[in-house]
């Protein structure tokens, strides 16, 4: 890998990203760094989750987004079906089903529930705002 890389942000496009935020910071703890109300001509926020930055921005003027489609409870594999991004990751430093147990609680739908990939990796898929799936790993 070329040492002058590192990963920077994930970039989301929301209905309503206030919202989103919000979301992610209920969720997962994350904590806004940065809120923009118009950023050419949409508001965006930047959300910090640990070492990983999230930026929710929404529609712009003239814009018109697709519609994503989260993803679809599987048994291995995933139905969803569309070019580009799927999901993102996160892994999870303590015991992933517990952790589950506990966005349930707080509303969470689970796309995928937490399941024995291979010997010593649990997964689970949660459903985030705007049809974005996240996967998250305990290894």
């Amino acid at each position: 890998m070329n040492a002058s890389l590192a990963f920077d942000h994930i970039h989301l496009i929301s209905r309503d990203p206030h919202a989103a935020a919000g979301w992610y910071c209920e969720m997962f703890g994350a904590t806004i760094s940065r809120v923009q109300e118009d950023l050419r001509g949409a508001p965006q926020i930047d959300v910090d989750m640990g070492p990983v930055t999230i930026i929710i921005r929404g529609q712009r003027p003239g814009e018109t987004p697709a519609q994503t489609q989260p993803m679809q409870a599987f048994s291995g594999y995933s139905s969803h079906n569309e070019w580009g991004v799927d999901h993102f990751g996160l892994t999870y430093a303590g015991d992933l089903r517990t952790f589950c147990e506990e966005l349930r609680r707080k509303g969470v739908r689970m796309a995928v529930e937490p399941w024995e990939f291979k010997p010593g990796l649990v997964l689970c898929y949660v459903e985030a705002p705007d049809g974005v799936s996240i996967e998250i790993v305990q290894r």
